[in-house]
């Protein structure tokens, strides 16, 4: 036997078509790559410049394009537009059915087309939804336009997920994935003194609440037209970046093991998310945590039946985003300089969320200030999913698992963002002792969820640390037809293979 047929025989089984490999594979496949620290970095923090802005400002709208429900509560909607109690949770409620609907789709989509134009067509659509809400006098008109927002924004938070996991390392990803979503806060303040603003004009036939969904819609359509000019669809095509940086860019995040993405979809990837436990685990956790986030749309009614004004509860809704950017930005620092820290960072902010619950259940209504600052310790709920967010896709990989998983966890979020509104009735006002209950009791069994998840890592890692390998496991190639149809074989690393969690042997779960 030749050599070449020796050496043919050593690698065959892990000699795979380029197009089964990860687009990375084609970048890097027979390169002798290196990348030095100061390169990394100055890398790094272009790639910051570029994103993170458009990332930010794109989430800071979504959530204000959301809340705008609950804004417009104390801005007159429910009389300009004839609601009753039950017709105003049932449009917080349809956003998240309409999620829940599309959001399979939706992740389909991110895998098949261009992750940076398919996430501005669904920011446009959401915009022209977000304009029209004005335009509604009836429940009917605002059911519509409601339902239309939730399937546009089923794209949004997947392709974050994703694009933040093609352009960051494992350690990198928490941090980005929190000044994102911390966003959120930034949007409550905006939005609160946008509130103020239109609470003060006097339009004939033009309600207040009317043109915040102007104003808000207006910008959510320039961010649309931004998104398609200048947002990347992955590091393989980001036009910032040179050729050579590209390669670059991929070969800093092979440390992460799970590749930058693959357009084909592979039905035993999808089968094995559904058989891995994780994914379990990761949709009750959704599903349970953000039960609490109905909060996003009671909140104003809840601050005003404490026994404030109008006024002084639209800007009382500022200092709630403050004390989300605060909490946030704490969970994923602890969660990225605690080693192995994600699952007590978020165990340990359940702690004053389940207090703020407990004091706003007990305290006595004439507290109204006891009972504001209890409700502001309560928001603490919202960083276990931030960290959790991050945590999916940093101990998910091969592209179509991760889409499927990532749609499956935001099916649960939308599951409990839709069943959250309903326990907000009229009977329980104005101290709603019910939904509180309900809201500590989720957070409790959410961190008891979170902890099962890294322990379940802790097992896995163990058990792959146990495993003996062969001296041939890291000689992989990928099969590349040349211009004269000729096929020869090139090395590349494992990580760029589009191989599982579990399928790479070499996949160890952060925790």
């Amino acid at each position: 036997m030749d050599s070449s047929s020796e050496r043919s025989e050593k690698h065959a089984a892990m000699a795979v078509d380029v197009g089964e490999a990860d687009v990375a594979a084609q970048l890097t496949a027979g390169k002798d790559v290196t990348l030095d620290p100061q390169q990394a970095l100055r890398l790094r923090r272009k790639i910051d410049l570029h994103l993170m802005p458009l990332m930010c400002i794109l989430y800071l709208m979504q959530f204000a394009d959301k809340t705008t429900l609950g804004q417009s509560a104390v801005l007159g909607i429910i009389p300009g537009a004839h609601l009753n109690q039950n017709q105003f949770n049932w449009l917080g409620t349809i956003f998240y059915l309409s999620y829940l609907v599309f959001e399979w789709p939706q992740n389909l989509a991110l895998q098949r087309f261009p992750v940076g134009k398919w996430m501005s067509i669904n920011i446009f659509i959401w915009a022209i939804a977000l304009l029209s809400h004005a335009a509604c006098t009836s429940f009917g008109g605002l059911f519509a336009c409601r339902f239309i927002m939730g399937m546009a924004e089923g794209a949004i938070t997947p392709g974050f997920m994703i694009v933040t996991s093609m352009f960051y390392t494992r350690k990198e990803q928490t941090q980005r994935t929190g000044y994102w979503f911390l966003m959120n806060g930034v949007a409550v303040i905006i939005l609160g003194f946008i509130a103020f603003g239109v609470l003060h004009t006097k339009t004939h036939n033009f309600m207040p609440w009317q043109w915040l969904m102007i104003i808000t819609g207006v910008i959510t359509l320039v961010v649309a037209v931004l998104f398609w000019f200048f947002f990347p669809d992955s590091p393989a095509t980001a036009r910032f970046l040179s050729a050579e940086e590209r390669v670059l860019a991929i070969e800093r995040i092979k440390v992460n093991q799970a590749g930058v993405e693959n357009k084909r979809f592979k039905k035993e990837q999808l089968i094995e998310a559904f058989k891995d436990p994780k994914t379990y685990l990761f949709f009750f956790f959704a599903g349970i945590s953000q039960v609490i986030n109905s909060l996003t749309n009671q909140r104003q009614l809840i601050v005003n039946e404490f026994g404030f004004t109008t006024i002084q509860t639209t800007l009382l809704g500022c200092v709630d985003g403050v004390v989300e950017i605060v909490t946030i930005y704490i969970a994923v620092t602890l969660a990225t300089y605690i080693p192995n820290g994600r699952a007590y960072a978020g165990a340990l902010m359940a702690v004053p969320a389940i207090l703020g619950c407990i004091l706003v259940n007990t305290l006595p209504s004439h507290n109204r200030i006891g009972l504001l600052f209890s409700y502001w310790v309560s928001i603490f709920a919202i960083p276990p999913f931030v960290i959790f967010l991050a945590w999916v896709g940093q101990i998910t990989a091969g592209h179509t698992k991760r889409t499927t998983t990532n749609a499956i966890v935001l099916i649960g979020y939308a599951l409990g963002n839709a069943a959250g509104p309903f326990m907000w009735k009229k009977q329980y006002q104005p101290r709603n002792h019910i939904p509180w209950a309900v809201m500590t009791a989720c957070i409790f069994v959410y961190t008891i969820l979170l902890l099962c998840i890294r322990a379940y890592c802790v097992y896995e890692n163990k058990r792959r640390d146990r495993e003996q390998r062969d001296d041939n496991y890291d000689d992989v190639f990928v099969m590349v037809k040349n211009e004269d149809g000729t096929v020869i074989e090139k090395k590349v690393d494992k990580a760029f293979l589009d191989l599982t969690d579990r399928e790479n042997r070499d996949f160890r779960y952060v925790l």
